[in-house]
């Protein structure tokens, strides 16, 4: 399939294909995990509804939390793709 591609193409498909699968996993893992907390969260709430402002609390910090490891993962992507160190030896 790529016996007569450029190294450029070679180097061009490898990093949209590793990006595609990073951001799968990168937002995939932190949502599970905030559907987790927010399942634990409810069950808290409901066995105990007077402790409900604390347990909110703490799952909008928890939340915010898991929700920046997902915009890390999205940075780290975007850097791999639009700066991506292997595309300078090709740029002649």
């Amino acid at each position: 399939m790529f016996e007569n591609a450029s190294p450029e193409l070679i180097i061009a498909v490898v990093t949209i294909i590793c990006s595609i699968f990073g951001i799968v996993l990168g937002t995939a893992v932190p949502a599970l995990a905030e559907g987790k907390a927010a399942q634990k969260a409810l069950e808290g709430i409901a066995r105990q509804p007077d402790a409900a402002s604390d347990i909110r609390t703490t799952l909008i910090i928890s939340m915010a939390l898991l929700e920046t490891t997902a915009i890390y993962v999205l940075l780290v992507i975007l850097i791999i793709i639009f700066v991506n160190p292997l595309h300078a030896p090709f740029s002649f």
